[in-house]
């Protein structure tokens, strides 16, 4: 009989942050890895997430960390941001700051995503109970001892107990035993006192605990006193904030090398910037390994002497924050004094406080804000240090550890025990924010599944791997595979369903990273509903664990374009490397579904097919991408051919039709063009994922052919946006089609209003677009909408974008302003001058062709008639248009 074992437990102590991103990690990882395991999570609170930090609902409380700098994910920076968009806040940024009880409510909400993605692989429980003790159980296992009675037996445990309680060793006795003393300031009902009355209140301490309760406290006829031995309250953010700075290179070193190099740096940052931040700001990385490297004579000196210095200027309060503690204190509400606590007398209801600077304050609250204390004072943790299987760590802060595992009284590493955050501060000096805590989560749930995931998500090396439609093999199973396989047919047939078939293999298989970039690029290039950061996130994180050379290479491949990071030089290299690779060459061609490696011209997009030519053989994609270059390069009947070749061997081949329907555009077969481009939108063509495409195809002939009325029918029928096309789609083609018409006066009837194309698009994809060729289009309707604001906005998102915007879209959007403003000659001028470079953008010429199309309206509106004579005479030369012929004849002689 064989034997059955349970999952692998890992029992998570603690559903503050720190234990809530532990879980997440676990989830995530072990479903991307396909392990089995058990997930207890064990804290009385009644939500996961929140924790002590992000209870408070006071929305004067915020974070001391920027929206952009919050993440639950370490590879994913703006994950929180983007939360934020998604509920309610769809203006935030990432240099906001959101407020402490939003992050909690992100959080949990993560968690919760993480719990539901992990549905079949992890099994997640949840008990509200303390953790009373901790003993070794039987096989190297640990059973914990919980409040109610119960017990838990684990095969591994993580201690995310976040802060230990402060001590109140400071206080005298006598003030300690007063009920007008608060110990615990962020306990439920601790602040009930002090908020239903105006006695003055003393707050000791003046880190950023304090400047939350100062804020909170504040009230007209009530002093709120502040008291630390520095009598320093952190530093502001920057309301705008600096450029980033490297850092130094600072070498392993004593503490008096290393004051000194940081100062020099520091010096350096305000001559540069004129800001002391971004040179504090880049020790971050370093600071854990710069702590490691001094003595413990030397970060006991570094405590004592720049601790305070250190935490008021690294912990920084908002700038909302920040003004309103300045406001406080002009109006002093807030009086902030250098000393420490010597009595306390409680006489008549008030406490009488007498403090080292030889100041007597009468006050009616005494509140404790000296933030956590340096050793857990609470029944687990003293369990541990009683049984030697853990010991404080250095200088007497948090425990000792090695790579987040508990020490034990003989300095052995043995129990599954493990902690991160503020328990390992003895051990990294900076481990109590979430930037450091995510990546030690991450850390963590990678060590802690490790030894499952090598005999659970790997085959074997006598297994097959399954293939790609083209026969490259695929780092899944078989299930996922066969949902790629129709996926990437889909796409390379530019039938719909593609990204629904990508989802179903990522579904199947969430550590598929092929499955992920497929996504992120259509979600990237094409407008398909993909949430792109995420799953290109998912794509790298997958990659490092479970695939080969090829599927590492297209992921690095995606990311690059999705960053505008050099992405076309890297997909050529990709299709050196793996000629086969469909999908990466369908990227590569600018067609109906891509918008291509525009920083090559013609030739060089050519000659990559060819390139590639052997290892397809013929096949009908290969035949179709090549029909669409040869007539790019003139070669009309050559392209016609091959594209009735292409349909022969697949008649569901859009790249075929695409490149047929060109040919009948360029050649000026516009009668012929129109009626079997028509047939086949309404038959085959109804499958198409751009069928509005194929319609403005169609379109493009009925202008051409100088038909308003039929133009006018295509438009409602196939082309009006928001009823029949959204989206990319609805900007690209039907913007672009009412712009033609308008300019060519082509349009029966009343033109519809260039707002229903706005409407139809999300405002980002219009104002920040992800690509040039997007941006161009964005341009078209702003231009045709006359929306002034938001053109030039979208040049200055263009000038911090990726060259190809920079060079070519900036000053477009300076032109289309032109003509908006009514400066004919401007416009024209610069119109003119984008010609030559304009297919760096990407997309067809029959595509640029509106940017042509405006500069002879634009000629004409600045008298220059002969200008527009030779422009038009130059297309009727290359293609028969009776709208064309209708334009050159109404041209003044």
């Amino acid at each position: 009989m064989t034997e059955v074992r349970e999952p692998h437990t890992v029992a998570v102590v603690g559903a503050g942050a720190a234990g809530t991103l532990t879980a997440i990690q676990l989830c995530e990882t072990a479903t991307r890895r396909r392990t089995p395991l058990a997930l207890v999570l064990l804290d009385p609170s009644p939500e996961a997430g929140r924790g002590t930090a992000y209870a408070t609902r006071d929305p004067r409380h915020r974070l001391n960390v920027p929206a952009g700098g919050m993440s639950c994910y370490p590879d994913e920076p703006d994950h929180f941001t983007r939360w934020l968009c998604r509920h309610g806040e769809p203006t935030v940024t990432g240099a906001d700051f959101a407020t402490r009880y939003r992050y909690g409510a992100y959080l949990a909400d993560t968690l919760a995503q993480a719990i539901v993605r992990a549905q079949g692989t992890v099994a997640v429980r949840r008990l509200r109970t303390r953790v009373e003790s901790c003993t070794d159980a039987p096989g190297g296992r640990v059973r914990l001892h919980l409040a109610d009675g119960g017990e838990l037996t684990a095969d591994s445990v993580v201690l995310a107990t976040g802060p230990a309680a402060p001590s109140a060793g400071w206080a005298p006795s006598a003030l300690r035993a007063s009920t007008r003393f608060v110990a615990e300031p962020w306990s439920t009902g601790a602040l009930d006192g002090p908020g239903s009355d105006t006695a003055d209140v003393l707050l000791v301490g003046t880190g950023l605990t304090a400047v939350d309760l100062a804020l909170t406290l504040d009230r007209p006829g009530r002093t709120v006193h502040a008291l630390s031995r520095s009598g320093l309250l952190p530093q502001p953010h920057a309301l705008t904030p600096a450029g980033p700075m490297p850092a130094p290179d600072l070498d392993d070193t004593s503490l008096n090398r290393l004051r000194r190099a940081v100062y020099r740096h520091i010096s350096r940052s305000v001559r540069t910037h004129g800001d002391w931040r971004p040179a504090l700001d880049s020790l971050r990385p370093h600071t854990a390994r710069l702590w490691h490297s001094l003595t413990p004579e030397e970060r006991a000196e570094f405590v004592a002497h720049e601790g305070s210095l250190w935490n008021t200027h690294r912990h920084r309060m908002p700038p909302a924050t920040a003004e309103s503690v300045s406001r406080v204190r002009t109006a002093r509400r807030l009086a902030v004094h250098t000393g420490a606590v010597t009595d306390a007398v409680e006489r008549d209801g008030s406490l009488l406080v007498t403090l080292s600077n030889g100041l007597t304050l009468h006050v009616g609250w005494v509140i404790d804000c000296t933030g956590p204390g340096r050793r857990f004072d609470d029944p687990l943790w003293n369990s541990l240090l009683a049984s030697g299987a853990a010991v404080p760590g250095p200088l007497g802060m948090g425990v000792a550890t090695r790579e987040g595992r508990l020490l034990d009284a003989d300095g052995c590493a043995e129990r599954p025990l493990f902690t991160l955050g503020a328990p390992r501060r003895g051990e990294l000096w900076e481990t109590t924010a979430i930037p450091e805590i995510r990546v030690q989560a991450a850390e963590l749930a990678g060590q802690l599944l490790a030894p499952l995931s090598r005999t659970t998500s790997r085959p074997s090396r006598h297994s097959r791997r399954p293939v790609d439609g083209h026969g490259l093999p695929l780092s899944t199973h078989a299930d996922a595979a066969a949902a790629y396989r129709s996926g990437l047919d889909r796409v390379l047939k530019v039938r719909a369903g593609a990204e629904d078939a990508f989802a179903r293999a990522v579904a199947l298989d969430p550590g598929f990273a092929l499955g992920h970039a497929a996504l992120a690029l259509l979600g990237h290039e094409c407008g398909a509903d993909v949430d792109v950061p995420r799953a290109l996130a998912e794509a790298r994180r997958s990659a490092r664990e479970r695939s080969d050379e090829r599927e590492r290479s297209f992921v690095e491949v995606v990311t690059r374009r999705v960053h505008g990071d050099q992405g076309d030089t890297a997909l050529v290299r990709h299709l050196d490397a793996h000629p086969a690779d469909a999908l990466a060459l369908a990227a590569a061609v600018p067609t109906i579904a891509f918008s291509g490696v525009t920083d090559l011209d013609d030739e060089q997009a050519l000659r990559l097919v060819e390139r590639t030519s052997a290892v397809h053989d013929g096949h009908w994609f290969h035949t179709s991408l090549l029909a669409f270059l040869r007539q790019e390069q003139g070669r009309l009947h050559e392209a016609g051919e091959l594209a009735r070749r292409a349909l022969a061997a697949e008649p569901a081949s859009g790249h075929a039709v695409h490149a047929l329907a060109h040919v009948h555009y360029e050649s000026g077969a516009h009668e012929a063009g129109r009626d079997w481009l028509d047939g086949w939108v309404s038959g085959q063509g109804r499958g198409a994922v751009h069928r509005a495409h194929f319609s403005w195809h169609v379109a493009l002939h009925e202008l051409a052919l100088d038909d308003p009325a039929a133009v006018r029918r295509r438009w409602f029928a196939q082309l009006a946006p928001g009823r029949v096309v959204t989206g990319v789609r609805a900007l690209v083609d039907s913007g672009s089609l009412l712009w033609r018409a308008r300019l060519s006066d082509s349009w029966r009837g009343q033109l519809p209003p260039a707002e229903d194309i706005l409407a139809s698009v999300e405002r980002d994809v219009l104002e920040r677009p992800a690509t040039a060729f997007t941006a161009l289009h964005a341009a078209v309707a702003l231009t045709a909408a006359g929306d002034l604001p938001a053109l030039h906005r979208l040049r200055d998102h263009a000038l911090g974008a990726d060259d190809v915007q920079r060079e070519v879209v900036a000053p477009l959007c300076e032109a289309f302003a032109a003509l908006v403003e009514e400066r004919f000659h401007d416009a024209a001028r610069g119109l003119d001058a984008l010609l030559p470079v304009l297919r760096r953008v990407g997309g067809s010429a029959a595509q640029r062709e509106v940017v042509e199309e405006t500069l002879l309206y634009a000629l004409v509106s600045a008298g220059r008639c002969d200008a527009a004579r030779r422009l038009l005479d130059g297309r009727l030369e290359r293609k028969h248009a009776p709208r064309d012929r209708r334009l050159r004849a109404g041209l003044p002689v």
